[in-house]
């Protein structure tokens, strides 16, 4: 009798575990709005007015040295006050896409590293280099049908987890000790002060057992970083979903909208 209750325990768990899951899915479905909407904006009015008008509006700018299908453009994100998001202006779907891992790939964390100055222009403030932070977020975690890349502060305390933790990061993936938000990140650094040599889509696929197969349960984030004698660098982070979890694999929640960093809140430089 003891044992057929806790079967029976245990199958009720799990169904409130999965119920649990639906409703967060239906929640995240609902404030989709339209998944090609960022799509329209870069293909239908970016690029267009760039080409004819050498202006990028509504885009902060668009970048065609070397054609559209190589290109990018990055737009002041509608939530936030510093937050932008760095789209390729040929129809990449998302993380998952294998455009991404071609030999030829367009490193498209580099260009929004880049970007960055942006942020900072929002801002009105030059920023340390780990107070800034990129993300791409999973399939089931995103709204669009477009890649983008999220350009914005890291939040206060996921910096002093990074810090607390830099000289434990090394060369080769490896799970963060600590994690972030009760999620299990592995984490990687590269040295430079730049990501023109270092794709992390590249670097997630190639490294991590499993991810190339797949890519659309996975997110990326990259946070700039200090190491120390060894010079500037990045912290790249990486999460797989994990529905019964509650785990979405949303890089872009490790970010801060509204950037306390550069407002004098906890942990400001």
């Amino acid at each position: 009798m003891a044992a057929r209750a806790r079967s029976r325990a245990v199958r009720w768990g799990t169904a409130a575990s999965l119920i649990g899951v639906a409703v967060l899915l239906l929640g995240f479905a609902a404030h989709s709005d339209n998944p090609d909407a960022l799509w329209h904006i870069v293909h239908g009015q970016c690029v267009p007015d760039q080409l004819a008008h050498s202006d990028p509006k509504p885009c902060a700018e668009v970048e065609l040295r070397n054609g559209v299908e190589r290109g990018y453009a990055v737009l002041k994100d509608r939530n936030g006050a510093s937050q932008f998001l760095l789209i390729p202006t040929r129809r990449i779907t998302g993380i998952e896409d294998p455009v991404l891992l071609a030999p030829d790939a367009v490193n498209y964390f580099a260009a929004a590293w880049h970007a960055r100055r942006l942020v900072e222009n929002a801002l009105g403030r030059t920023m340390p280099i780990d107070s800034l932070s990129l993300a791409v977020n999973s399939k089931l975690a995103r709204t669009q049908n477009q890649l983008h890349i999220h350009v914005d502060c890291v939040r206060a305390e996921v910096r002093r987890a990074l810090g607390a933790a830099r000289a434990s990061i090394g060369e080769h993936w490896a799970p963060l000790s600590a994690g972030i938000d009760g999620h299990p990140y592995l984490a990687m650094r590269v040295l430079g002060a730049t990501l023109d040599g270092h794709n992390p889509f590249k670097l997630l696929a190639d490294g991590v057992p499993g991810a190339a197969a797949d890519m659309v349960q996975r997110t990326l984030a990259v946070v700039g970083m200090q190491f120390d004698q060894a010079g500037p660098g990045f912290v790249i982070l990486e999460d797989r979903t994990d529905l019964l979890g509650g785990d979405f694999a949303a890089g872009a929640r490790l970010q801060d909208r509204a950037c306390a960093l550069a407002h004098g809140g906890p942990g400001r430089a």
